[in-house]
């Protein structure tokens, strides 16, 4: 993966303090690399700015 690439979710998420969820196959384009536990930085539509890990996600 790189930045600005389009990633597709693999694993229901929940999004933290939230009651809301990201279902898997939402596609999240843009993405942007960073270091740490959290390595994808990306805004969701409806949603926001959220941090992933790449451990749930592949390239779509």
């Amino acid at each position: 993966m790189q930045g600005g690439d389009t990633v597709m979710l693999i694993k229901e998420l929940k999004v933290k303090g939230s009651s809301q969820m990201l279902k898997v196959g939402t596609r999240v384009k843009n993405i942007r690399l960073s270091i740490g536990d959290h390595d994808i930085d990306c805004n969701i539509t409806g949603i926001g700015a959220m941090k992933l890990k790449s451990q749930f996600v592949k390239k779509a």
